[in-house]
């Protein structure tokens, strides 16, 4: 009987040490290789050519609060990597309104791909300008604990502010210490707040409150479209999404049998831009069986996401190729050459 009670409470004590290890959160984020996803799937234009023989697949990085069994298992994995909570968060309180900053970040490059492919595919594209909303808040600038992520800026100095550069502009002609007089919206409430501008940090010669904008544009194409992205979050697959849309709205297949993964912003001029865990998304395309993968090259500098892609690709010992993708231009003429 002693043994059976001694059995018993050896589990128990086993069952609480797990539970400590799974349930107790620590102060870091741990990131590591996520999924190769098919943009197909997530991407609908009305009456569109979407027969493909391969397949194009935006890539992601996986992310997750540390308790002290993954953080254990995490310092054994080369491509997982442990940051301080205050690092990936920045100036966001917590990890919903981190969240919800990187699901806006997604709809923005959602509208760009729009724009960028359907003007290359010769289809009318309409802007409707709804005003700004504050993507970011720069640490140590005036607009810290005054503005925050979401904010949308609806008049400066009684100016009203259709687009991010209607306040950038009214911005620069101001002079170190002058205030700006703003009416933001926040939960659905109006109110005013008065910023001093400043020098910013990284250069003296220019004076802000500290703040990233985005301009809140509707976007209205011809013909229609519905992308579904899910719970992704960032801009990342900009670049990803502008290929599968122009994929879509030209005849033939732009995949030729192959399966071509990739990242990297896009603007609306079709410029592709550099994003983080460039290491992380080879790998998980590496998995996902993809032949291609598309790296921001950043115009050849040193330490460019293609050159870190091409490292990780060589350390993997991968086939797939790593191609330096500037513009969106560049892939769909890699694409067209390509022999299937």
């Amino acid at each position: 009987m002693r043994n059976v009670s001694k059995y018993i409470y050896g589990i128990f004590i086993s069952i609480i040490i797990a539970m400590s290890l799974t349930f107790i959160k620590l102060p870091f984020i741990i990131t590591s290789p996520g999924s190769a996803e098919p943009v197909k799937e997530m991407v609908r234009v009305e009456d569109g050519d979407d027969i493909e023989k391969g397949s194009l697949l935006l890539t992601t990085v996986s992310m997750m609060r540390a308790n002290p069994l993954n953080y254990i298992i995490a310092q054994f994995r080369e491509y997982d990597k442990i940051y301080p909570i205050e690092k990936v968060l920045g100036n966001y309180k917590d990890e919903r309104e981190y969240s919800e900053r990187q699901i806006k970040l997604m709809d923005h490059s959602q509208e760009a791909a729009k724009v960028v492919a359907y003007q290359k595919a010769n289809k009318k594209v309409e802007f409707l300008n709804k005003g700004v909303f504050v993507l970011d808040v720069i640490k140590d600038m005036p607009a810290n604990k005054i503005l925050k992520s979401g904010d949308k800026i609806i008049t400066a100095d009684g100016k009203q502010i259709e687009t991010s550069d209607d306040f950038i502009n009214l911005v620069k002609k101001k002079k170190n210490g002058d205030n700006v007089n703003i009416t933001i919206k926040r939960d659905k409430k109006e109110r005013k707040v008065r910023i001093k501008v400043k020098p910013f940090p990284d250069d003296k010669t220019r004076v802000g409150v500290g703040i990233s904008l985005a301009t809140d544009q509707e976007i209205k194409v011809n013909p229609s479209i519905k992308i579904q992205a899910g719970e992704i979050g960032g801009p990342s697959a900009g670049l990803m999404f502008s290929l599968e849309i122009y994929n879509q709205l030209t005849e033939g297949d732009l995949t030729k049998g192959f399966n071509i993964a990739g990242t990297g912003t896009v603007d609306l001029e079709g410029n592709v831009g550099p994003i983080g865990g460039i290491s992380q998304k080879v790998v998980a395309a590496d998995k996902a069986g993809a032949q291609i993968f598309f790296a921001p090259n950043e115009k050849g500098k040193k330490g460019s996401n293609y050159r870190e892609a091409t490292k990780t690709a060589n350390k993997i010992n991968t086939e797939m190729k790593i191609i330096p993708i500037d513009t969106f231009d560049d892939a769909v003429e890699y694409l067209k050459k390509l022999k299937g």
